[in-house]
C-alpha cells in the first residue's frame, strides 16, 4: 500500500494529483485518459472525473496498486 499524505494547510487532494505524487502516472494528462477509461477505483467504485476531491482515509485502486490518502 502506497500513502499519499496531504499536506497540512490542505483539506484534499484531487484524483489526478495523488495518482501523480504517488509516482503511477507520469503526468496529469496520462492520470485523465486512465480515468476517463474507468481504469481508477475510489472506494471500491470506478472513478471518471479526474478532479474527485480525495480526503483523510480515501483508498485509491490502480493497476494493483493501492493508495490510501492520509490527512
Amino acid at each position: 500500500m502506497i500513502r499519499v499524505n496531504i499536506r497540512k494547510e490542505e483539506e484534499y487532494i484531487k484524483l489526478g494529483q495523488a495518482l501523480k505524487k504517488a509516482g503511477l502516472v507520469g503526468s496529469g494528462v496520462e492520470a485523465k485518459f486512465l480515468i476517463q477509461d474507468g481504469l481508477v477505483r475510489v472506494n471500491g467504485e470506478v472513478e471518471f472525473q479526474r478532479g474527485k476531491k480525495l480526503y483523510d482515509g480515501d483508498v485509491v485502486t490502480y493497476d494493483g496498486e493501492t493508495l490510501k490518502i492520509k490527512k
